[in-house]
């Protein structure tokens, strides 16, 4: 049979997170490689039980690695697996010094408390950027004045994990050359996972944030004042045509699954935003899938060469 066509490009307006995680992967396969005489990064994933879209997950993160040249090592456990077995592995891999970045797949089963797990992870190997050290330092990070400054700009140079999900929709604004200084940004949702970090880097970046969430006011109204628009709050198409000022820019989070009789398996990926209603109102807009999604694993891999860098004082 003749090859397939391939794929027409997406529209300019359209922000790929397909492309743009390829290009920061070729650049950390470069780092990896100018630093391998050095130290080579090492990713430890814990995987408990057998959930067919963890295990997916989890393959998809070492087939990465795989990519850019870091190392991963992979601990499966049953379903039956004790707390204590899990924090002691923890505390092996912590003290080990070829590994860079401990990942434990959640969720986790019912018998364990996810945040006593993850909390083991030293805060220096915690590349999820989930752990209370780290969000505690992105929400006390000096912004202004003094030696402690951070350039907010170059994410590498910042010393401790941010979360990979909120970081990839920075790095989407950055990459498609979105400015962030001055503008309105309203982040809808207010999750620890990403609408709590993302406002907070988008504060760094002089943004000027606003949240919203479930109590707030004329939520239609509030999204309207803003330049940019980051929605991770769970619904499928929530955010309509009519809630966006002409030409703003939209980073959806959301992953939804939707029915639909005509898909292969019966239903299929949605955001947050309406996207077929609202893509011609944006100047710049996220699909799903193929947005921020390809950016939170390429985030996880540049988490782990930061913090292999930082282990190695390079």
């Amino acid at each position: 049979p003749p090859p397939a066509a391939p794929k027409p490009p997406p529209p300019p307006n359209v922000i790929s997170g397909t492309a743009i995680s390829k290009q920061i992967r070729a650049e950390l396969a470069e780092q990896c490689a100018s630093i391998r005489s050095s130290v080579v990064p090492g990713l430890a994933v814990i995987l408990v039980g057998e959930r067919p879209d963890s295990m997916a997950y989890v393959r998809m993160k070492k087939k990465a690695c795989a990519e850019v040249g870091i190392d991963s090592l992979g601990f499966d456990y049953p379903e039956t697996v004790t707390q204590e077995e899990l924090i002691k592995k923890i505390e092996e891999l912590n003290a080990d010094p070829a590994v860079h970045g401990i990942l434990v797949q959640l969720p986790l089963p019912s018998h364990i408390v996810e945040n006593t797990v993850t909390s083991a992870v030293h805060p220096d190997k915690d590349v999820d950027g989930l752990h209370p050290a780290n969000c505690a330092k992105l929400v006390t990070a000096q912004t202004h004045g003094g030696s402690a400054k951070m350039d907010w700009k170059d994410m590498k140079s910042i010393p401790f994990h941010i979360a990979c999900t909120p970081q990839g929709c920075i790095e989407l604004l950055d990459r498609s050359g979105v400015p962030i200084e001055g503008a309105r940004a309203v982040v809808i949702g207010r999750s620890n996972l990403v609408g709590m970090p993302v406002s907070l880097l988008l504060n760094h970046r002089n943004a000027t944030v606003t949240i919203v969430h479930s109590r707030t006011r004329d939520v239609p109204a509030v999204v309207r004042e803003a330049d940019i628009v980051v929605a991770a709050v769970g619904r499928a198409r929530m955010v309509k045509a009519d809630w966006l000022k002409d030409g703003a820019v939209v980073i959806d989070v959301g992953i939804n699954s939707v029915d639909d009789p005509s898909a292969k398996r019966g239903y299929r990926l949605v955001g947050d935003v309406d996207y077929d209603a609202c893509e011609a109102k944006c100047d710049k807009i996220t699909p799903v899938p193929g947005g921020v999604g390809p950016m939170t694993i390429a985030m996880l891999l540049r988490n782990t060469v930061n913090g292999a860098r930082r282990a190695a004082g390079i």
